[in-house]
């Protein structure tokens, strides 16, 4: 009788800690799934300069309850993107990332007024479309490397980043018309991003999400996402220039598809 009582306290204690650690409506499975995957989406992100943050809120979007998704997501991807801003320091472009977070700051604050429920779809079908003709087609007027391009793209990304969470394709985008070499381009992309998701994190806080309850996930996640960022760091370091601006361009096309066939199947 004995090992079947120590089986049952052990089970109850495991409970009352997911209960204690665990935001309603998170499993243990759950939880670990993406923390997990934080790991593997930061080192993903770090090779190429983006892909991770889209990655990491498909998987968060099945995993957690919706209404939680972007502001978590955000937090998220402030650990990983800052992790890679810390171990590439030195590779930053810091003009670009100012005029990025100039704009930024104030797509922060005009998304954070607008945060109704709005057709995300059609937002994620435009992404999309933004990306691919920016990567394929000729560049819209006026989106050439200079302080006008990075400022309307912070601005513009701020906002649509608090309804539809990962924009860094669109970071992406701008950051690829610099045509800056390997290092420059993925540590300037974390500068941007990292930036951009301390504001939007901060609205999220001032419009009242409950970071508190969240905070077991939040640091298991960031902690995660340090790892794959130095994974990735490496591994970026040893990869030839040609074939990582071979890599970031298929990896933007992909995404970028992505979004216009998620927001196709959503719309139809």
């Amino acid at each position: 009788m004995q090992p079947r009582a120590n089986w049952k306290m052990t089970l109850c204690l495991a409970m009352s800690l997911e209960s204690l650690l665990l935001p309603d409506g998170v499993s243990a499975t759950a939880a670990a799934i993406v923390v997990f995957s934080s790991f593997f989406t930061s080192a993903l992100t770090a090779s190429f300069g983006l892909g991770g943050g889209l990655a990491l809120l498909a998987i968060m979007g099945a995993a957690l309850p919706p209404a939680s998704v972007i502001p978590v997501h955000g937090v998220a991807q402030l650990g990983s993107n800052s992790s890679r801003l810390i171990l590439q320091w030195k590779s930053v472009v810091w003009p670009i990332v100012s005029w990025f977070l100039a704009g930024s700051l104030i797509g922060s604050i005009v998304g954070a007024r607008l945060y109704v429920e709005i057709p995300e779809a059609l937002l994620q079908a435009l992404i999309g479309v933004f990306v691919l003709i920016t990567v394929y087609g000729p560049k819209p007027k006026g989106f050439s490397p200079g302080k006008k391009t990075y400022f309307a793209t912070g601005a513009a990304s701020a906002v649509l980043s608090m309804f539809v969470g990962a924009t860094g394709p669109i970071a992406a985008a701008m950051v690829g018309v610099a045509r800056l070499d390997k290092m420059k381009t993925v540590a300037t992309h974390a500068g941007a991003m990292a930036g951009q998701h301390l504001l939007k994190s901060i609205a999220f806080g001032f419009v009242g999400f409950a970071y508190v309850d969240w905070a077991a996930i939040i640091i298991a996640v960031v902690i995660a996402g340090f790892l794959g960022a130095a994974a990735g760091t490496r591994l970026l370091r040893n990869l030839p220039e040609e074939k990582f601006r071979k890599g970031f361009t298929l990896v933007l096309t992909f995404f970028g598809c992505y979004l216009i066939g998620s927001a196709l199947l959503q719309l139809f």
